[in-house]
């Protein structure tokens, strides 16, 4: 299973050569896990820039994997998370889910760089 976080779908969407190394990842739909937190921070992030309609696309594609709700058991483990990685929020609660599926979580931001189950790729690479 995979999860990947906001930044890895923004490239994905914006075409960027760091998205390329996401496409395989996402278009692997049976195996796609997609945190709730995942569809805002995508969405808060192409609205600045893109149409309405093109962001609704985006985000229907992010449906076509499984969306994991925030639960309250999965904002406990999020904290938890947050507390011992030294995690914002989202990040968290990105990561305890990939954690909670034993999948692998894919990203680009730093702040995962070195965590257990995180396949980490460089900005700009």
């Amino acid at each position: 299973m995979n999860v990947v976080d906001s930044s890895g779908w923004i490239e994905f969407f914006l075409g960027s050569t760091n998205g390329l190394h996401f496409k395989p990842i996402i278009e692997d739909t049976r195996h796609l896990l997609v945190p709730v937190i995942a569809l805002y921070e995508v969405h808060k992030r192409l609205s600045r820039n893109l149409p309405s309609e093109v962001v609704a696309n985006c985000l229907e594609v992010m449906r076509l994997g499984r969306v994991l709700e925030l639960t309250d058991a999965r904002a406990v483990a999020a904290s938890i998370t947050a507390t011992t990685h030294s995690l914002a929020l989202a990040d968290a609660a990105m990561y305890s889910m990939a954690q909670e599926h034993k999948a692998t979580l894919w990203t680009q931001d730093i702040d995962y760089q070195g965590l257990p189950g995180v396949n980490y790729i460089a900005k700009g690479t």
